[in-house]
């Protein structure tokens, strides 16, 4: 087993006067975690799961407390932190970072539902780890109180580290007419979970399906996702900053994280290599000497710092807006949506193009090589970060053409 620095929360708080610095804290024990998340990358692939020494130490470093409120012991992280703690973790293990990430967006979400809500959540445990999918089950009837929901939600990341669930849920009257769409807040021991995750690439991600039989959610562990894409959450804690920022930008930049460390990760050791490596039936010795090798390298980086810019710049201005208690208008929402395919096949690309450079090494189940470009291009397809989806969005908002698409922008 290998070796991690004990830290704590007090750890970055003594040695820190201001919420920046303390996100910053946060960013470089991510940094720290990196030589443990590689030594545990082959396993973590082939159990399915991050390994729990990856999951333990995280939460020892305080990262799954990023977005929680501080005052449950959380940081109130800003979108731009989350991006830079998944980016450092995710030049190490793509799935590991993918939890991580997911996790942390998910304590936002439930930091957005009413104070009791919260306190069912983090208020015994400030620790607790939330996993979600927002794919609704139509399968819901009204109570007294609340609803009982059933259902199956797939490709949950991190529930298999989780301590409670957030599932989609319509709700339907006794005609049949739609009354609400929901996020629902579920105990993960009132849920199942089936092995479904066997994939391609994300494998240490364990994205696997959530299953509910008859489980009642209380009205207060429900939040309207339709009012909450307009902005409009149900906790009172209005004064909090990290809590007004848009719900879909957010929802969909935070999936750009573990990409951009693993564009960093790919560029880091084809450069690393180049000066070892020959190319086959050339006259060159070493990849370096290559004009066509530096040519490629060169597209990549670009590519790869263009990819940092955007999101950073995405990021930055929901942060700013956030903070200013100002809504993002829509223009810019759809804009951020489309940020996001654009940034991730940026980053897919120029991992295509370090694949082709580097040679055809990069698929030896011994190359680190193989395994990024597997987490990358798998992760790309996440149905939010699809490029023709939201160009389609961000074209129409740009011609001021009605969006019949998508509501989630």
């Amino acid at each position: 087993m290998s070796t991690v620095a004990s830290f704590s929360a007090a750890d970055i708080t003594a040695s820190s006067t201001s919420g920046t610095n303390i996100l910053e804290a946060l960013v470089r024990r991510a940094e720290a975690l990196q030589p443990l998340l590689t030594a545990n990358a082959v396993v973590s692939e082939a159990h399915r799961r991050a390994a729990e020494e990856n999951i333990t130490a995280a939460k020892e470093a305080g990262l799954f407390r990023l977005m929680v409120p501080k005052r449950y012991g959380g940081y109130e992280g800003t979108l731009r932190s989350h991006l830079e703690v998944s980016a450092a973790l995710g030049e190490a293990c793509g799935g590991t970072s993918w939890v991580v990430a997911l996790t942390n967006v998910c304590a936002w979400f439930a930091s957005l539902f009413s104070k009791k809500s919260q306190d069912d959540v983090f208020g015994a445990n400030p620790d607790a780890r939330v996993s979600g999918v927002f794919s609704p089950s139509p399968k819901t009837r009204r109570v007294q109180g609340g609803i009982v929901l059933s259902g199956k939600w797939f490709t949950s990341s991190g529930i298999l580290h989780a301590d409670w669930a957030i599932v989609g849920a319509i709700e339907h009257n006794a005609n049949g007419t739609f009354v609400a769409q929901y996020l629902a807040l579920i105990p993960i021991d009132e849920v199942t979970i089936e092995d479904t995750w066997f994939t391609a690439g994300m494998r240490a991600s364990g994205s696997n399906c959530i299953v509910a039989h008859e489980v009642f959610v209380p009205d207060h562990r429900l939040m309207n996702i339709l009012a909450a894409i307009d902005g409009i959450y149900p906790t009172e804690f209005k004064d909090e900053a990290a809590y007004r920022a848009g719900f879909m930008p957010v929802s969909a930049l935070i999936l750009v994280g573990p990409q951009l460390g693993m564009g960093r990760a790919a560029l880091k050791y084809v450069i690393s290599k180049a000066s070892q490596r020959s190319i086959a039936y050339t006259s060159f010795e070493r990849q370096s000497d290559s004009t066509a090798f530096q040519m490629q390298i060169a597209d990549a980086s670009l590519k790869i710092d263009t990819a940092h810019l955007r999101a950073f710049r995405a990021a930055d201005e929901v942060d700013r807006a956030a903070a200013a208690d100002t809504k993002l208008d829509y223009l810019t929402r759809a804009r951020v949506r489309a940020d996001t395919g654009l940034i991730i096949s940026y980053i897919t690309d120029a991992i295509n193009t370090l694949i082709s450079a580097h040679g055809a090494g990069s698929f030896a189940e011994s190359s680190p090589m193989q395994r990024l470009w597997r987490d990358s291009n798998t992760a790309a397809r996440h149905a939010i970060a699809l490029p023709a989806v939201a160009n389609e969005i961000y074209g129409k908002a740009l011609l001021g053409i009605e969006n019949i698409v998508s509501p989630l922008v």
